[in-house]
């Protein structure tokens, strides 16, 4: 769980107007920043924004627990945005199959050729930003939801399950399949921006012309199919001894799990501010409605500004 969200519970907590101006800052980034990265829209994500902390506030004062709060905000805000949420142009019509999300043995050439300059990597030197968060706008969006709150809200399996109303196994599939999928559009994003035009790049099934990971074998794709649980240590020991050992000696399933891993460690790390200026004024009316409603006066120094 995001350390702002346990932070804002202590400040909901405080006995100062300024406490509650801080926890109300700390939510607003929250709501704003889920809602960039799962539906990619300033706009809208002001919108949303707006509208769910001022629907929250008659609630703010009930929750005690961070887990409570986080499952309650990203469930109301989650709710908004799949209502305001447009379809992109470059999103896939279907999923891609395991198969697909596969290497071909031209990606892992590449890869092998150079890991410290796989296209992931160089992307992410030229325009790491906009092209990471084009790259998870373009997975689909079942999947991209689970990715958003497991690896970059970081919230745990069981937590993304309550707000999604899934089955915790049914959010370990997904996530494993958002992983390898934003993982394929950074590298499809990379070589788009290399040929000079990054926003033909789409989430395509790899063409006949690369032979694919039918050429691979067996145990490389049963590896494949379970490298999400490897990474989070979710694996039994002796699987994870077996595992292990193919994988260091297989060169190809090093070099992808590298990339593999470097992409997730990517989306963990992304961060969507919100405008300042329009944070500043939403925070200023929110947190005196707030003050209101639990019959508390507002800051004095603010008092006298206004």
């Amino acid at each position: 769980m995001r350390a702002e969200l346990v932070q804002a519970i202590e400040f909901l907590h405080g006995d100062s107007p300024e406490d509650t101006e801080r926890a109300i800052g700390l939510l607003q980034q929250t709501v704003y920043s889920f809602s960039m990265k799962v539906c990619g829209h300033p706009e809208d994500a002001e919108d949303t924004m707006q509208e769910v902390l001022y629907r929250s506030l008659r609630h703010l004062a009930k929750l005690q627990e961070p887990k409570a709060l986080a499952v309650w905000l990203y469930t109301v805000t989650r709710n908004r945005c799949w209502r305001m949420r447009r379809r992109r142009s470059s999103s896939p019509k279907q999923m891609l199959s395991l198969e697909e999300l596969m290497p071909g043995e031209a990606e892992i050439a590449r890869l092998l050729e150079d890991a410290s300059r796989g296209p992931e990597k160089h992307l992410l030197r030229r325009e790491e930003h906009e092209l990471l968060h084009e790259a998870i706008l373009r997975i689909p969006a079942q999947l991209r939801i689970v990715l958003v709150l497991h690896d970059m809200e970081e919230l745990d399996t069981e937590e993304v399950a309550q707000i999604l109303d899934l089955q915790p196994g049914t959010v370990r599939v997904r996530l494993h399949r958002a992983r390898l999928s934003v993982r394929k559009a950074l590298s499809q994003t990379a070589e788009a921006v290399m040929r000079g035009n990054h926003k033909s790049a789409v989430m395509v099934p790899r063409q006949g012309s690369e032979r694919g990971p039918r050429s691979r074998t067996a145990e490389c794709r049963d590896l494949f199919s379970n490298l999400s649980e490897y990474l989070d240590g979710r694996v039994d020991p002796p699987t994870c001894d077996r595992m292990r050992e193919h994988i260091e000696a297989c060169p190809s399933c090093v070099a992808f799990l590298r990339d593999l891993r470097s992409a997730i460690d990517r989306c963990r790390s992304m961060q969507v501010p919100c405008n300042p200026a329009v944070a500043q004024r939403l925070q200023t009316i929110l947190t005196r409605e707030y003050l209101r409603l639990l019959g508390m006066p507002t800051a004095k120094k603010r008092s006298a500004k206004v």
